[in-house]
């Protein structure tokens, strides 16, 4: 996420009292999980204790503060519920996958579990997800509509959205300023504007400050800079969207950054991105814009001690058409084989649709789902949070689309672009050669879709 630009913008409007994002229409794992997963839809999470109180498993992702705070809602939700008990089974998500994966393979898989759109259809194409639509303990009708059927496939709801998350540029006002150099108007700025900003800060700091940090790594960039000219990474049918023109012309604004050293070099960034959002060049105070989420702005924000203020993605007027999205910041899905769904179903209910949970998990699964909910916990969000949720809504106006879930294989994009961008950086692939690769192991990797 980037902050609102210092381009004579308010960097702070009142968001709608309701919360409300207009409305629109929404329109690899590891390997062998399929057969895995096919093996897991006869068997069942979830069990009745001798006292009747029915216990289920429920698994996310993340880090320490994410736990403690997830722990909080489960004993909100057994107060209120004392006929369940909610054992928690989280990781970090390096390894969560793999563990979901080989759980929901012995026939264990936890009964909610927290999903990511990259592999939602990886669990539900198989039979591994429970159809949310048919559970009576579920209300799905508060959903925001933008993102309301994003976590639909084939008729079937696999999954509902925690929350709503867009990719954007992030900018250390504090970066702009020892450079003497102006924030952009991001109502305008263009691809070549974005190359040029970046150039010139290096350039008046002496390559001390970064222009931007590399942007090739995350599959997202180039999903909107797809959409601004009208194609996409994948079809409705899970099929490539772009043409090679396209992505030769995304690896080649990266190619241009690194000619003029307006971002690290290559083994710099190779070292940044194994290091994370803690490693960054805006939280290391080494440069000016990085690309990130827009959940992630407290955590940029608190970590680098600056000022950092949320951009749209250069090319959103000078393009075709805008390319910006409104993102399910993840799922929530039921294990088709849980033996107690009703229950599983309360539980994820109480996840989307109440105050209680909300009011403790704030903006850390995006901003809630549940418009009313999110409209409830605007005045209660920590400052960037509350920033992010004035960015979203500043920027919904201009979302044009959604879109469609990607297909079986998708989780191994983000490796696949990471690899091919590494090589390019090192100098061993052209632009040309990086885009034929990128399709060549997608398209395996998602076999055509």
């Amino acid at each position: 996420m980037r902050a609102n630009p210092g381009s004579g913008r308010p960097q702070a409007r009142d968001l709608s009292s309701d919360g409300r994002l207009r409305r629109r229409p929404l329109l690899k794992i590891a390997a062998g999980v399929g057969a895995v997963v096919l093996a897991a839809t006869a068997c069942g999470g979830g069990s009745s204790s001798e006292d009747g109180v029915v216990e289920l498993r429920f698994s996310w992702w993340g880090a320490d503060d994410r736990h403690a705070v997830t722990q909080q809602v489960i004993e909100e939700f057994e107060a209120a519920n004392p006929d369940i008990r909610i054992v928690g089974d989280y990781t970090d998500w390096s390894s969560y996958w793999d563990r979901l994966a080989t759980s929901t393979a012995a026939g264990d898989a936890p009964d909610i579990i927290t999903q990511e759109e990259r592999y939602l259809r990886e669990y539900g194409d198989r039979g591994a997800l429970a159809d949310l639509s048919q559970l009576d303990s579920l209300d799905l009708s508060k959903i925001d509509p933008l993102v309301a059927e994003s976590g639909d496939m084939d008729g079937q709801t696999y999954g509902v959205a925690t929350g709503v998350n867009a990719y954007t540029i992030m900018a250390d006002t504090e970066a702009f300023e020892a450079a003497g150099v102006e924030m952009p108007d991001d109502d305008s700025w263009s691809w070549d504007d974005y190359v040029d900003l970046a150039t010139e800060i290096s350039e008046t700091t002496d390559g001390e400050v970064v222009g931007t940090q590399s942007m090739a790594y995350n599959e997202a960039g180039f999903q909107i800079f797809a959409r601004q000219k009208g194609e996409s990474l994948y079809n409705e049918d899970g099929t490539l969207g772009y043409s090679q023109e396209t992505l030769t012309e995304w690896f080649s604004i990266t190619q241009r950054l690194l000619e003029a050293e307006a971002q690290p070099s290559a083994s710099e960034s190779v070292e940044i991105e194994a290091l994370g959002p803690d490693g960054s060049v805006l939280a290391t105070n080494s440069g000016a814009m990085a690309h990130f989420w827009t959940n992630q702005l407290g955590q940029q924000t608190e970590t680098s001690g600056h000022e950092i203020e949320l951009l749209r993605y250069p090319g959103e007027s000078t393009e075709d058409r805008s390319g910006m999205y409104f993102k399910p910041a993840m799922f929530y899905s039921i294990s088709a084989g849980s033996e107690h769904p009703e229950e599983a179903a309360r539980f994820v209910d109480f996840l989307v649709n109440s105050n209680e949970a909300a009011e403790l998990i704030l903006a850390d699964r995006g901003l809630p789902a549940n418009i009313d909910v999110r409209g409830h916990i605007v005045s209660q969000l920590p400052e960037a949070d509350a920033r992010s949720a004035v960015f979203l809504s500043d920027i919904e106006g201009t979302i044009e689309d959604g879109n469609p879930p990607p297909p079986i294989g998708a989780g191994e994009v983000v490796n696949i672009i990471k690899r091919v961008s590494d090589e390019m950086g090192f100098g061993d692939l052209t632009p040309e050669e990086a885009a034929e690769q990128f399709t060549e192991e997608v398209e395996a990797a998602t076999q055509g879709g």
